[in-house]
Parts: C-alpha cells; structure tokens; sequence
C-alpha cells in the first residue's frame, strides 16, 4: 500500500513524502529502530534533500522518529500510542457532539447522510481509498460545524495520523468481509441518529460505543505492536 495520490492534491513535495513516509512507518514497513537516511530517501523520490529535510521535521514533531546525531531515528507507532490517539479523538468528538445539538444543524445532517451515501457507494466498490477518506470527511465535518478554534486546532495536530490508521484500519475492515463494512457504515449512521435525539446522555451513550469498537479494530490491526 501506498499514501493515495489523491489525498495530496495541493500538498508540497516535502509533505507528499512525509505522508509516504508516515504511512510506511504506522502499517510497520519501515521499522523502529531503522534510521533514515536523507540522501536514501531523496534518491527514492527523485529530489533534493530539502524536501526531505521538511518531511523529516514534520515526523519528529508527530513523534514517529526522533532526530539523533546519526540521523532520524524510527521510533513507530505502537498500539499504545494509537490508542492515546483514539483518546484524543474520543474527547474532541464526544465534547463535539455534545456541543453541536445546541446548534443549527440544518445543513450539516443532509451532509453527512450524503457522506454515509458515499462510503456505501466505496464499501460496493471496494474502494479502500474512498470509504477511509469519506469517513474522515464525516468525522472532520462535524468538528468544523462545531466552531471551536482550540477543539480544531488539537484536531488538526493529529489529523495526519489519525488519516494514515484511518487507511490501515480500513483495509483491516474490508478483510473481515461485507459485514463487517456494513456494520461501520450503520455505526455512523447511529451518531446522527444521536444528534438527532438532541438527548446529552443519549449522545454521550453513541460516542461511546462508537469508539468502543473502533479500539477493537485497532487491536485487529496492530496485533504485533
């Protein structure tokens, strides 16, 4: 598996290849322990190593290498840290969801069953690509909706990460069968249905839940870490 093409329209040369990179690192393909050389991997993008340079500092500061004086280091991405991960997101979504309810949600529901629409249309595809990148979209979309600048300022210090498992756990989903990406497609239709209640605890029961499985898959797809 490679980083999809089409998620880095718009993205300079130095962040294509640090979400290359990052994918690589997070699926265990580049290993801890390895460290990156810059002229390696500039010879294998076919350019200088500015670029390098910039993807290599946006890794460090996401944690996933640790600059030494040797080179960059490979530290990964272990079940624990993804699981801090789905912490974080647990806490800006279940905050999210509870914020949005005292909103006008009257263009942001249409949307989302659109989004839903869409992973169906992947999930009969087969698009991993696709239906990881809507389920994002869903996600991402009730965030902005929720006009918070610290809420969606921690989201965007993790969105990166939180996109390449997206990726990973997708292809785990998809394994498992037809069910199995059926199942995630009515998990999220449960969180509108949630918004819709407009009921706290009813919310705060959905988000719950919702995450409560996303860790199972986690475990599925990082058995070794």
């Amino acid at each position: 598996m490679h980083y999809p093409s089409s998620w880095l329209q718009g993205a300079s040369l130095g962040e294509s290849i640090a979400c290359e990179l990052r994918l690589q690192i997070i699926k265990g393909t580049i290993k801890p322990g390895e460290v990156l050389s810059e002229n390696r991997i500039a010879a294998d993008f076919g350019t200088s190593r500015s670029p390098v340079r910039e993807a290599i500092r946006t890794l460090s500061s996401e944690g996933l290498i640790r600059l030494e004086r040797m080179g960059a280091v490979v530290l990964g991405l272990s079940l624990k840290d993804v699981e801090e991960l789905y912490d974080v997101r647990y806490l800006i979504e279940s905050f999210v969801q509870q914020r949005l309810p005292r909103m006008k949600l009257t263009g942001l529901l249409p949307s989302l069953k659109q989004t839903i629409d869409k992973m169906e249309l992947a999930a009969r595809h087969r698009d991993v690509v696709d239906f990881s990148f809507q389920d994002l979209s869903f996600h991402e979309a009730m965030i902005l909706e929720a006009d918070h600048t610290r809420i969606l300022h921690l989201w965007k210090s993790i969105r990166h990460i939180v996109m390449t498992v997206m990726l990973v756990t997708t292809e785990e989903v998809f394994s498992e069968g037809d069910d199995k990406v059926q199942f995630v497609v009515n998990k999220h239709r449960i969180l509108i249905e949630g918004l819709e209640s407009k009921n706290p605890g009813r919310i705060e029961d959905v988000v719950r839940e919702y995450f409560s499985d996303s860790r199972t898959t986690l475990h599925h797809s990082f058995p070794s870490q």
